[in-house]
Formats: structure tokens, sequence, C-alpha cells
């Protein structure tokens, strides 16, 4: 989308749009225990949100039009029936929730217009109505940057692994830095973050694909393919033969758990996921190594440190400008193919950031 198509008033067609016809959705069917599979999601056709609907509260709302919907391994666990989580759980039957880049339709917010364009929680369908508009991010067009990174470089993956590298690893000049998933949303940032940074960097992936796009545009030093590994502590003591000073941990499970015999002293684990333990519980056996090398090991949400949301996008906004990182998408086109690329996510079926667009 063009910088000029994408600012300034509603046009006669989008207000017509947005007044009457069909509203494409994914509708989540039900509560699952293992892994999400496509017919976990529903794809129906419902009415189009004909006008604005103030919420119970009578709080503003916008109508927007969605472009691009992500996917992310987080919401695995909104399909479970536990509400102890930082997130509540998706209701069956209702539309799938998740972050998105819109344009907005109509509004009576006034901090929002027709035809600004913005990121943050979504419906999974073609239009949404929005009540929740204190979670949202106005997007400023830039013909330099693709709209679609705004759920990817630019938005919570990208936010995790800034946050996350920077503020729970501490990296340091020199130091080893193994990712996991490392061509992930995340984990693929992560690796070139740290390369700036002056540290040696390896990660995991489960393809050759994948091994070699790290390696070979995404900067790491080294990569392996874990699928085929069968003796995870020599691999590791191949690769860093003093050690490990920092592990970002995007797996959990038998991973961790030879990468806490491999720290060195004072090393740093961040737990951004734990992919494998979605429908299993792994029995940790090294954890006292967490004692006699005195390694730090800390779970975290992005979310916790939104306070500096507005550096990280400028630092990497020019970093990504300058030309030093780069970031790879998967790009499925149609809202009807977002249950087929969600529940590919646990397969490995995606190389870099899985994205849908809905519509340009």
């Amino acid at each position: 989308m063009s910088a000029a198509k994408s600012s300034g008033e509603m046009s006669e067609q989008e207000h017509d749009e947005a007044a009457v016809g069909e509203n494409k959705q994914i509708i989540f069917k039900g509560y699952i225990d293992g892994v999400p599979k496509e017919t976990d999601m529903e794809v129906v056709v419902g009415k189009r949100p004909d006008k604005l609907r103030g919420g119970d509260g009578g709080e503003a709302v916008m109508l927007v039009k969605n472009l691009y919907l992500s996917c992310d391994p987080y919401m695995r666990g909104r399909m479970r029936d536990f509400h102890g989580s930082y997130i509540p759980p998706f209701l069956p039957g209702s539309v799938i929730e998740g972050f998105g880049v819109s344009k907005v339709l109509a509004s009576s917010h006034p901090d929002y217009k027709p035809g600004d364009l913005i990121s943050g929680f979504t419906g999974w369908e073609e239009y949404s109505l929005i009540h929740r508009t204190e979670q949202l991010r106005k997007i400023q067009a830039d013909n330099d940057i693709p709209l679609s990174y705004h759920i990817g470089l630019l938005g919570m993956p990208g936010f995790t692994a800034y946050a996350g590298f920077y503020e729970v690893c501490k990296p340091k000049r020199d130091d080893y830095v193994f990712v996991s998933a490392a061509s992930g949303a995340v984990g693929q940032l992560v690796g070139q973050l740290a390369k700036l940074h002056g540290c040696y960097v390896v990660g995991s992936a489960g393809t050759k694909e994948k091994v070699d796009l790290l390696k070979d545009k995404l900067g790491f030093d080294d990569a392996f393919n874990y699928k085929e590994v069968t003796d995870f502590d020599s691999v590791l003591k191949r690769y860093f033969t003093e050690g490990i000073d920092i592990y970002f941990d995007n797996v959990g499970g038998a991973m961790l758990d030879v990468v806490l015999l491999n720290m060195r002293l004072h090393g740093r684990i961040a737990i951004c996921g734990v992919v494998s333990q979605q429908t299993m519980t792994y029995p940790h056996y090294n954890l006292f190594n967490l004692i006699t090398k005195r390694v730090r090991m800390k779970g975290f949400l992005q979310s916790d440190y939104l306070h500096l949301f507005p550096k990280f996008l400028e630092h990497v906004t020019s970093l990504y400008k300058q030309g030093k990182i780069v970031y790879i998408e998967d790009m499925n086109i149609g809202l009807e193919s977002a249950p087929a690329a969600f529940a590919g996510l646990f397969y490995g079926k995606n190389v870099g950031k899985q994205v849908i667009r809905v519509a340009t």
C-alpha cells in the first residue's frame, strides 16, 4: 500500500464497503489438548459491521479494515480452557483474536480518524469493531518499510527479541550466544542484534533451508539442524568449546536441559517460549547447574518492558534502513489461508515470520 493511499479521509467507496456486505471470519471451534489443527478453526461468512456501536461502558470504538494478521505461537495457549495465564483463552464459537495491521474506516475516538493505519489486537476477519483502543499504536506509513513489519520486525516479535536480549540477557561484547528456533519471528532478530553487539552466535532450526538462511542471510556464525542431532551435548560442545554465556530459549524441554550442562559461569538464560512443552511436560535433570555456575534464568513477557518501545522502534528502524539487519517473512494470501498457516507453525512449515495478507 502506498503512503498516498493509506492516509487521508475515508473515500466514498471505503465508506460503502464498511457499511454493507459480508465479512469473512475465522471462528475458534473449541478447546484442544494437542497441537493445533486446521480443523480447530472454521472459515465463515458473517455480516459486515454496519455502524459504530459503543462498548458496555460507553467507551470509544473504531471500525477497521484488517490488512495483515499475525500468526504467533503464544496463541496456542489461548486454545486451552485455562484462565491462569497472562492472557485469557479464546471463546469457542467466537472470532479468533491476534495482532494485526488495520486501516481505520470510522472512529468515535478523538485520537484516530478514518484513513489512519494502526497495529494492535484485532479480529481474524475482514472488518472488525475495536473497543480496546488503549492497546493500539498508530503507524506512520513509510515507503521504505513494509506495513506487515509492524506485526513482525517492528511489532510484538521484534520487541520481544529486543527486550529479551538487552534487558534479560544483558549481553557483553564477545559473549557466546545460542538461539533456539533461530529462524523464527523472534530468533532471527535476536541473532542479528547479538552479532551487531560483537557476540559469537549459533542458532538451531529444523530444516537445511533454515540453517542455510541463518548462516548465509542472517549472519549467524554457525547453525545446525536439531532434527538431525542425536547427541545435543556433543553438538553444543563442538560449537561452544568454552561454553555458552547467553541462551535465548524459544523451545524449552530437552534442549534447555542440555544447554544447562554447557553454560559458562554467570551465564544468562532468557525463557521466551516453550513450544516443545505445549502438549507434554519434560523432566529437567540438570537444574543444579544453575547453582554451581551461578546462572541466571528468567522468563519474561515483552509487555513488561513497554516503556522501552519507543527506543526499540527508533533503534531497529534505523538498523533496518541502514541495511544492518534483514527480516524474513512467510506471507500467506487471503484470510481463508489463516487456519492452515497457524497450524503449520507447530510443524515448522513457516520460514521466518508467518503473516496473513487479508487486503491491501
